[in-house]
């Protein structure tokens, strides 16, 4: 489907672009998010890398894999947005000790307390957490992306499991079970 989008794109030109950002920018914008750590850099990162797709289209149709390609271009894009932005201060975090609040029992609550805990994480480690849980993506296909070996993206992958593992361990058991089963923590 991806594909076919891609190919429409370099055939139809602009028109076609619709159809692509309909079935890629909600993944593409959390894995902007996962990177950037704020929304509002996230849609910007994205709109640069529709952008660029739109001005460039041939050479999302010829990447051997374009989903990958488009991913790499959403994550260039929000590394120089986190680049313009400058240093990040340790107050955009919320303290440690806001951390371990009484356990949640709201579905939404527990996705807000999730997205929060993922923001903490380092941005190399969220990005890896991001492509390997929302994008199904192996160690090899992460780090084809990212331009690092297989080992350090799962080390990352690791580090952040039980980051989010510490984090999070204040809420409902079987979320806490659940990310034992799934990052071996």
């Amino acid at each position: 489907m991806f594909r076919r989008c891609t190919e429409d794109l370099v055939q139809h030109g602009v028109a076609a672009l619709g159809e692509l950002y309909d079935l890629a920018a909600p993944r593409l914008l959390r894995f902007a998010a996962a990177i950037t750590r704020s929304d509002e850099d996230a849609e910007d990162a994205l709109q640069w890398a529709f952008v660029r797709i739109a001005c460039q289209p041939q050479r999302l149709a010829a990447a051997e894999h374009p989903w990958r390609y488009f991913l790499r271009v959403v994550r260039n894009e929000a590394v120089t947005i986190l680049q313009r932005r400058g240093p990040v201060s340790r107050s955009e975090f919320l303290p440690e000790s806001e951390w371990h609040d009484p356990p949640l029992i709201d579905e939404l609550e527990t996705a807000d307390r999730v997205r929060s805990a993922l923001q903490r994480l380092p941005a190399s480690q969220a990005e890896v957490v991001a492509l390997k849980i929302w994008e199904e993506m192996t160690f090899a296909e992460i780090a084809g992306i990212l331009g690092e070996s297989p080992n350090t993206v799962a080390s990352r992958y690791r580090y952040a499991l039980e980051k989010l593992s510490h984090h999070l361990q204040h809420l409902h058991p079987d979320v806490r079970r659940t990310s034992k089963a799934v990052g071996g923590v």
